[in-house]
């Protein structure tokens, strides 16, 4: 018998999922994705030039916050429950598969190792524990390593296809104009224009096949960026993944992280400047239980900020990177110790000042104080940001997302933009060891 099946998702690792597992599969008809985890990429439909023949209208995407599963199976008569998204911890992945069973569903989850795609350059990929562990200043580490050794890096973001997915299948990115053009959402375009600005294409989209295939004529190494602590779509000939002090325990409860850590070939123990040295052994000590082999490389992440005169004794409103203070359960990021190590007088608590998506998302996420997640991935919710941060009462405010948000909204005080880079302090380090793997690949 045919198994109706609903995937369960966040507009990435479940679209994936059934490009490579579902699409042509005979023995299952996928009646719906359930987008879940981020407000507002429900309501569309995966269009049937992505969905194949056997969908001849595309399957509907719900959300999550209005059609529960149980509801959603019962009227579309699913038998099953695919989970597909990342950046859980274990026990929800049990709270999941308690859900699915209460709405009388079977509960599955597909080996991320049998979806990965093998590529014809070499992949070294990049990805972490748990959402914001410091992933994209070492993604961005890489590549400067291979720039300076003449090798051509090209980027492969975990996907982010949050508007309309026929014109995201595969998406080229090589100027801040191209970010522009193809109307990037606020968390896109802090992945992307930071790699940009250092002259290195970025590719995403929908179709990972497509996405790989553009890749292998951009450059002569792939780097894998990854999203969330999620595992890589292409199997990765040096697979590196970070964690973070700064949530010890996290390395051993993360879900995919806890197996991001098991294959890793490098580990890296970031933001060891801002931990308790305690907290960077137990980490140390937790990521050897589950890896006995890899290298562990410490690492500091090193924060600037482009005019320390306006944070110097003044009230800053404090601006962090959406998905690691939200769903990552960061309770701050580089904004919030850039504030802090550039003596700030007052960190300005946004929340009386929240309206629309930042005031749930603080309901949703009490742990959230005196930080502002960047959350557009719709332009209702970049105008109940821009709101948010113009009503603080504050001198300046202190960008700690890399996204230069003055390019898609007006922001009424002085803007402070903040950077991060990590420096490694043991040895070997991440040059010695992407000299040892470019000498490996004949591209030395």
């Amino acid at each position: 018998m045919v198994r109706r099946a609903i995937i369960l998702g966040a507009a990435g690792r479940d679209f994936h999922v059934f490009n490579m597992k579902f699409r042509d599969n005979p023995d299952y008809e996928i009646v719906a994705f359930l987008a879940t985890q981020l407000p507002g990429i429900g309501g569309r439909t995966y269009p049937p030039e992505l969905a194949g023949p056997r969908y001849p209208n595309g399957i509907r995407i719900y959300d999550r916050r209005e059609k529960p599963l149980s509801q959603l199976a019962r009227e579309l008569k699913a038998d099953e429950v695919i989970l597909a998204y990342s950046d859980l911890e274990n026990d929800d992945v049990i709270k999941e598969a308690y859900e699915a069973f209460r709405a009388g569903l079977d509960f599955k989850l597909v080996n991320p190792l049998d979806t990965m795609l093998e590529a014809r350059k070499p992949v070294i990929s990049v990805c972490a524990v748990r959402t914001g562990a410091g992933k994209s200043s070492v993604v961005r580490r890489v590549a400067r390593i291979l720039l300076e050794k003449g090798v051509r890096p090209v980027d492969v973001r975990h996907p982010m296809p949050y508007g309309d997915l026929k014109e995201q299948v595969c998406q080229v990115f090589k100027s801040l104009e191209d970010v522009d053009a193809q109307r990037c959402t606020i968390e896109e375009r802090e992945e992307f224009e930071p790699m940009i600005r250092m002259g290195v294409p970025v590719l995403a989209g929908v179709d990972y096949e497509r996405v790989l295939r553009m890749a292998e004529e951009e450059g002569d190494v792939i780097i894998w960026d990854g999203g969330n602590n999620d595992l890589p779509f292409f199997k990765p000939d040096l697979h590196i993944v970070v964690a973070d002090p700064l949530r010890p325990g996290a390395e051993l409860r993360a879900y995919p992280g806890v197996l991001n850590a098991m294959m890793a070939d490098v580990l890296v123990i970031n933001k060891v400047n801002m931990a308790d040295r305690k907290a960077v052994e137990t980490v140390k000590k937790n990521l050897r239980k589950l890896n006995e082999k890899a290298p562990i490389i410490e690492a500091e992440s090193v924060v600037k900020v482009d005019k320390p005169e306006l944070v110097r004794g003044k009230k800053v409103l404090v601006v962090e990177d959406g998905p690691s203070v939200t769903h990552g359960h960061l309770g701050y990021g580089a904004g919030y110790a850039a504030a802090k190590a550039y003596g700030a007088a007052e960190i300005v608590d946004p929340r009386p000042y929240a309206v629309g998506i930042i005031k749930e998302a603080y309901e949703e996420y009490p742990h959230m104080r005196e930080v502002v997640p960047t959350m557009g991935y719709r332009d209702e919710q970049v105008r109940d940001l821009e709101a948010t941060i113009n009503a603080v009462p504050c001198d300046a405010v202190v960008l700690g997302t890399l996204c230069d948000l003055t390019r898609i909204m007006r922001i009424n005080k002085p803007v402070v933009y903040v950077s991060y880079e990590i420096r490694e302090l043991t040895k070997p380090d991440l040059a010695d060891i992407i000299r040892r793997f470019l000498a490996e690949k004949g591209l030395a």
